[in-house]
């Protein structure tokens, strides 16, 4: 699963592939829809995929990459949540993926962009599981 060229754009909903860069922004191609935009430098901020980790109780992060592979490899017996989903039926289900993630430093917004985010990636094809990658 390559995420390197994959970016949340602040201020802008979903996720997008990095297209061109520009002095003064990048051009990106929203996921799912095609689309192609410019976006501003100094409008928004850029956060690659990549770059992503979830906070753990023993002070170490889990990178945002193994959770999704931890998330599709329990999918069948542990159903993913719609993101509208009440903030403790999120929380309990994210327990189960990530039973050391940080409760107070990962919050309900955090899990359910994670959901929206995974949606989103998992609709379009780019999640493989751990053991696929490694062949």
């Amino acid at each position: 699963m390559d995420l390197s060229k994959l970016v949340a754009v602040s201020g802008m909903p979903g996720l997008y592939r990095m297209v061109a860069n520009k002095n003064n922004g990048l051009i990106v191609e929203q996921l799912g829809t095609g689309k192609r935009t410019f976006a501003s430098a100094r409008k928004h901020q850029f956060t690659p995929l990549e770059s992503i980790a979830i906070f753990t109780d023993d002070g170490d992060s889990v990178p945002f990459k193994e959770v999704l592979q931890r998330i599709k490899a329990l999918e069948s017996e542990l159903p993913v949540p719609s993101a509208n989903e009440p903030a403790d039926v999120l929380r309990e289900w994210f327990t189960r993926v990530l039973p050391n993630h940080d409760r107070s430093r990962v919050y309900n917004g955090d899990i359910k962009k994670i959901v929206k985010w995974y949606a989103l990636l998992d609709a379009q094809g780019l999640i493989v599981a751990a053991e696929e990658e490694e062949e």
